[in-house]
């Protein structure tokens, strides 16, 4: 997430009644968590594990729980408990609004776009020109859609993630500031949920088309004219390049990449990254063919097993 305005770091230090140690004259731009960051952005780190990813990253300011040589160019915002300061500033930057109005004022609808009844649009939100979204379509806050999109019924876009962290007293949430973006000639069916990201954008690329009760995670990136059948599950910061057909109850862990035009198989399961342009099945995930040998193998085990008995 940008922030409204550039501002100097001891502006974010005073924000957060913390002390701060700067090596640089860069202003801060916006806030990312370690995966999303790029220069000018704040992240957090709280665990040693995690020091020297956080402290070399492209971030230019680091709220880290431990105080550490400054790296040139970098910023440090010393605190006891920096995911609290995180979501902190990601509430103050991005607040909930209590809306009363199905359309938000601030929403930009395209001409000859088509809202059924029911409709729900939040606060800078943009749909495209020639929509359509049918009954009790739900476009959550700063979510883009592009031109000649059509979303079905209930369908939910820019949920929050599902993101936690554990502590003593149970989980507690990582605020989204993010954003999903759709683009142009896309389709997406009925009950559908496609979560925001968490403080970078989840992504849908030109031509992609969904079937019914598909869930996409937050911060994942897809490509162009891929194709989810029912009830497939991406998780979290997942990569899929163009031309990926996932068939029926495909279910996809996070932080993995499927290859440009791989096609898996119904009621499988991604464990690991996949190349492209091959077909896969089975849980854990295969190329088709091996698997199916593998399968015809297994049949054949009880008779083998009653024969070695039997002698």
């Amino acid at each position: 997430m940008k922030f409204p305005r550039s501002f100097l770091i001891s502006e974010i230090a005073e924000l957060l009644n913390k002390k701060f140690i700067s090596n640089s004259s860069s202003l801060v731009l916006g806030i990312n968590e370690i995966h999303m960051v790029e220069a000018g952005d704040i992240t957090f780190v709280d665990h040693p594990k995690y020091y020297d990813k956080a402290l070399n990253s492209k971030a230019t300011t680091i709220i880290i729980n431990k105080e550490v040589d400054c790296p040139d160019g970098k910023n440090l915002i010393i605190s006891e408990t920096p995911f609290d300061d995180y979501n902190f500033l990601c509430k103050k930057f991005r607040p909930f609004n209590y809306q009363n109005v199905f359309i938000h004022p601030t929403a930009k609808i395209g001409e000859g776009t088509i809202l059924q009844p029911g409709v729900f649009v939040g606060e800078n939100s943009v749909i495209g020109k020639n929509c359509i979204l049918h009954s009790h379509v739900t476009i959550y806050n700063h979510c883009e859609i592009g031109n000649n999109v059509v979303i079905h019924a209930n369908t939910v876009i820019g949920s929050e993630a599902f993101y936690f962290k554990k502590k003593e007293t149970g989980y507690d949430k990582m605020y989204s500031c993010g954003k999903v973006i759709i683009c142009d000639d896309v389709e997406i069916g009925a009950c559908c949920t496609i979560d925001k990201g968490v403080s970078g954008n989840t992504f849908i690329g030109k031509g992609t088309k969904f079937d019914n009760q598909v869930h996409i995670g937050h911060d994942t990136h897809i490509g162009e004219r891929c194709l989810f059948a029912a009830q497939v599950g991406v998780a979290g910061v997942v990569k899929i390049e163009d031309d990926v057909i996932l068939w029926g109850q495909v279910g996809v862990q996070k932080d993995l990449t499927i290859g440009k035009g791989a096609i898996v198989l119904g009621q499988s399961g991604l464990s690991k990254s996949i190349e492209g342009g091959k077909v896969y099945f089975g849980s854990p995930v295969e190329e088709a063919r091996k698997k199916w040998k593998e399968i015809a193998l297994l049949r054949t085990l009880p008779s083998i097993i009653e024969n070695l008995n039997s002698k």
